[in-house]
């Protein structure tokens, strides 16, 4: 049988146990409410001057694939799909909206970037598609080098391909904000009958 003070003790270790499961609970709550509903980035929007040109240019040097676009979209555009992201292009109305600098490769400038495996091999790829470009490897005196390659689209937008996995990201606030990969929606695909031969070959 338990005393007075044993009994008070136990009371007061629930009472302590109580408190921090609500405080965690308040936690819990407040994390979801400041979360924002973000899966991943879906799409990369470009203006072109000829909407055939940059498909070509997409799928040869890039590996894109075109894939059918809502017929809800009464202008002239494609979408392109592949690496879980998505190229749209939009017929441009005002060419002066594209970029005016259509030589020169400036690792400054905006960009997108794509992360590649093989870099040597994307390198012989644009040779021979006899697209102009910049390589270059920064990082090496912190010992984590990276490999860099810059071309321009035919619109003159820049894209880098990069073995970006070599840096070690270090958030400098809490990782509980940071959504993985692994986490990031990938659109349904519908394969035809071709496609799902093809895809069972490879």
């Amino acid at each position: 049988m338990q005393n007075q003070p044993e009994r008070k003790n136990v009371h007061a270790k629930y009472e302590e146990e109580k408190e921090q499961e609500q405080e965690q609970e308040k936690k819990s709550t407040t994390d979801k409410q400041n979360e924002i509903p973000l899966m991943a980035l879906n799409h990369v929007s470009r203006l072109c001057k000829n909407v055939k040109e940059s498909v070509d240019f997409y799928t040869k040097v890039l590996g894109f694939v075109l894939i059918e676009r809502p017929q809800a979209f009464d202008f002239n555009g494609a979408w392109l799909f592949n690496y879980g992201v998505g190229i749209h292009l939009v017929q441009a109305k005002d060419e002066d909206r594209l970029p005016s600098d259509t030589d020169t490769l400036d690792p400054m400038d905006n960009h997108i970037s794509f992360q590649s495996e093989d870099m040597e091999g994307m390198v012989e790829r644009v040779k021979q598609l006899n697209v102009k470009y910049l390589k270059r490897t920064v990082g090496e005196e912190e010992g984590a080098a990276i490999d860099q390659l810059f071309f321009r689209d035919p619109d003159g937008h820049m894209i880098e391909i990069c073995n970006c996995e070599n840096v070690k990201l270090i958030p400098q606030r809490s990782i509980g904000r940071i959504k993985l990969p692994f986490d990031r929606h990938i659109p349904p695909l519908e394969l035809g009958k071709k496609d799902d031969a093809n895809a069972a070959k490879a």
